[in-house]
């Protein structure tokens, strides 16, 4: 499954850009994140439970961070482990465009899931991930624009 949006945060690039390697800020914006940290500079390490039409799982999993077009974007790969309902893995593109003050967010975003959830149908879980990303990503655009004027 293949997610793609955009969005405009009132912010500088470099604001948006270490929001977004900010774990405080990350933990705050990702929907059941129960714990985030930051295991190495490149390296972090999650806990969220995500309810996906019946099913409710706690998912363990680590995101590896490829920092080396900073601070224009940056890329992520990362796996998370649900136990019995299954797994999810994948990686996302962000890149990140100044337009005046503000910021534009651009992503690509690859799953790919196995295991009970797998099973729930690809239309609950891909209308799941939009509603997830759009929760994360509307709620990090106004966390960083009140930061920023702040």
């Amino acid at each position: 499954m293949e997610l793609t949006d955009e969005i405009r945060i009132s912010a500088p690039r470099d604001v948006v850009y270490a929001a977004l390697n900010d774990p405080d800020v990350l933990r705050e914006c990702i929907p059941g994140c129960e714990e985030l940290t930051q295991a190495a500079p490149d390296q972090l390490e999650a806990k969220v439970v995500l309810k996906i039409g019946p099913v409710k799982a706690r998912f363990a999993g680590e995101v590896t961070l490829d920092t080396t077009n900073a601070p224009n974007g940056f890329s992520l790969s990362g796996e998370g482990k649900g136990g019995a309902a299954g797994f999810a893995k994948g990686g996302a593109d962000v890149t990140l465009t100044e337009d005046g003050g503000e910021t534009v967010l651009t992503y690509t975003a690859k799953v790919d899931i196995g295991g009970k959830i797998a099973q729930l149908g690809s239309r609950l879980i891909a209308g799941t991930a939009k509603k997830l990303s759009g929760k994360f990503f509307t709620k990090f655009g106004e966390l960083v624009s009140e930061q920023s004027a702040a």
